[in-house]
């Protein structure tokens, strides 16, 4: 019988690379047989093309084969358009075996429109299930259970996803690696609180993987590890890998960079050693602290030592160089705008370099579900499944909040106004932004399509107008922000004030942009 096994999955842009599938893919052999393996080949679309157009695509991949097996991954930033196309699959060609894995398919199945099209469902990991699904399904004896629950190996049992990355991911997108799955910590509101612990692949393999990655040219790795810090002596060896990677003194600038997500208050003096002898642009720390709020924190089973975590980004923001990226969630149950505009500002005073302000989404399967009636949770039925109300929020805060969140991403963490940012936010930074926020919505009514000369009047209006500052240093402020963004449009606020454009450099800096997207559209 002649076969055809694809794997695909919709990204949310194109220089996301899913190590999800790879993982599937590097243990077909293992745990497939050679000759799936060799049956086997991965597609990636994103979330933003024509569903027809990727079915289009599928169907293609299998045309001419008796049996055609389709593993998709299901995301909550993907299911609404991963359900139209296995509809527009199973329509077009209904003995395609299609199953599903991933996180948003792995709880409450029963009400979810694209597992009730599909023929298989695998519930949580899928390294060993789904390379054993394929074999019954091509080699028999037929599988009788529609959803099937994830086989969980220790992790030296799998093989490393690494080499699945082509030539082509390696030189147009960001590279995914993982030295450890699982969290120990039990916050509700993720999915990560359903892991009993935190487990690590076996070093030496992952260092060499590293190693290999290197030398294939690979210079942005992307940590998924959700607690990279846990444990010191693995954390120390990845940070002195990176360190070995440095260029002398005097022979250049360093070209890689490594992002890592930190537990925030767990920073013991020998990571803080490493991460002091890295130069500028070399590394990036998210840091998740989604609440000060104590009683909250309590309330979702989140453990976090507040004094030590603001010590800890005060060491971080002041003695390395590292780029921090913080998260805040709004919407927890108990969480009032005033508590978290508490929170906000003290985070805001560490000295952060962006702050994520995202709003509380209930994840299919998490426990944050057993707080909806006490505390008044009303969520959105539809992905991303964002509360819309609580109890401490009501509709229109929620959605004056939701505003605020964009035009912070806007204005804040776009780097554009690094010199307009501390007048704008003053001595009161969320309460300022907030009026500021609630002011350009009553004004313009959108989030959406703000050039950049049109966010600088804007701020000038609300600055000199409503605040009531001196013209004067807004508008050198602005004039200064404008001009490092690169921009050459002239506000009307700065009307006089710009050099003249030279017209045959935006034509070349036009080009350049044009031929860079276009190289990343592939």
């Amino acid at each position: 019988m002649t076969f055809r096994i694809v794997l695909a999955t919709l990204n949310a842009r194109y220089i996301h690379a899913s190590l999800g599938l790879r993982c599937l893919l590097a243990n077909m052999a293992r745990y497939g047989g050679d000759d799936l393996r060799a049956g086997s080949c991965l597609r990636e679309y994103t979330i933003n093309r024509p569903v027809e157009e990727t079915a289009q695509d599928l169907l293609q991949a299998v045309d001419g084969v008796e049996r055609a097996i389709l593993g998709l991954g299901v995301y909550i930033w993907n299911v609404a358009q991963t359900t139209e196309l296995v509809r527009a699959l199973k329509t077009a060609r209904p003995d395609l075996v299609i199953v599903l894995g991933g996180p948003e398919v792995s709880h409450e199945l029963d009400t979810q429109p694209v597992v009730a099209w599909a023929d298989h469902v695998i519930t949580g990991w899928g390294d060993v299930s789904f390379p054993k699904l394929c074999r019954a399904l091509v080699h028999g004896p037929q599988p009788l259970m529609k959803v099937i629950a994830g086989e969980q190996p220790a992790l030296e049992q799998l093989d490393m996803p690494y080499g699945e990355y082509t030539d082509e991911d390696v030189a147009h997108r960001v590279i995914y690696v993982e030295a450890s799955r699982g969290c120990p910590f039990r916050c509700e509101f993720c999915l990560s609180s359903l892991d009993k612990t935190a487990w690590s692949f076996p070093q030496d393999a992952f260092m060499q993987a590293l190693q290999t990655l290197w030398q294939r040219g690979v210079r942005h790795f992307k940590f998924v590890d959700r607690t990279f810090n846990l444990k010191i002596d693995a954390s120390a060896r990845i940070l002195e890998f990176f360190l070995a990677k440095l260029p002398a003194p005097g022979a250049g600038e360093p070209d890689f960079m490594a992002h890592f997500e930190v537990i925030p208050d767990h920073l013991p003096d020998r990571l803080k050693e490493l991460l002091a002898r890295f130069p500028a642009g070399t590394l990036q720390l998210e840091v998740g602290i989604q609440t000060f709020n104590v009683e909250v924190q309590k309330r979702i089973s989140r453990k976090q030592d507040n004094a030590r975590t603001q010590a800890n980004l005060r060491w971080l923001a002041r003695q390395s160089t590292a780029h921090l990226h913080a998260d805040l969630i709004f919407g927890l149950p108990g969480e009032t705008l005033e508590s978290f505009a508490q929170g906000f500002d003290t985070l805001w005073a560490l000295g952060p370099h962006e702050i994520q302000v995202g709003i509380l989404k209930r994840l299919r399967g998490t426990p944050i579900a057993r707080h909806t009636q006490a505390w008044g949770m009303v969520y959105d039925p539809q992905p991303p499944y964002t509360v819309q109300a609580t109890a401490d929020v009501p509709l229109e805060q929620m959605q004056a909040f939701t505003r605020f969140a964009r035009y912070w991403d806007l204005v804040a963490n776009s780097g554009r106004f690094s010199r307009t940012l501390p007048l704008l936010l003053g001595a009161a930074p969320f309460a300022h932004f907030w009026a500021f926020s609630t002011w350009l919505w009553a004004q313009h009514g959108k989030t959406m399509g703000w050039t950049p000369d049109a966010l600088v009047d804007a701020l000038f209006a609300h600055l000199v107008t409503v605040r009531g500052l001196d013209a004067t240093p807004v508008r050198a402020a602005l004039l200064a922000d404008y001009a490092a963004s690169g921009a050459h449009v002239q506000p009307e606020s700065l009307k006089g004030l710009l050099p003249p454009v030279d017209k045959s450099r935006s034509r070349r800096r036009g080009a350049d942009q044009r031929q860079q997207m276009h190289a990343g559209s592939h």
